[in-house]
């Protein structure tokens, strides 16, 4: 399945490693070092930015905030869980 982060972004929810609030990033040096060094490429706005999308791949800042996100993901494993009832449908 695939999760809209916000910005035009949207990315594979099986990609996705973590997601960090963006206000801990600059509170902590260990974060911060992190993301300056990080040989990942950084996308998204820093202006704004609430949350951190970290893949594999990249590193996405988000607009969006964990909150949201979370509520996303959660949506998207929700309707994973249902069964498709379309085939009995066409057969009436």
């Amino acid at each position: 399945m695939f999760i809209h982060i916000g910005n035009g972004n949207v990315l594979r929810s099986s990609d996705i490693v973590t997601i960090i609030d963006y206000n801990i990033i600059s509170s902590s040096t260990i974060m911060d070092e992190m993301m300056a060094n990080s040989k990942k490429k950084i996308v998204g706005p820093t202006v704004d930015a609430k949350s951190v999308v970290i893949t594999n791949e990249q590193i996405y800042l988000s607009t969006l905030s964990v909150v949201t996100l979370k509520k996303r993901a959660s949506m998207i494993a929700t309707i994973s869980k249902l069964d498709d009832y379309s085939n009995e449908l066409e057969l009436e």
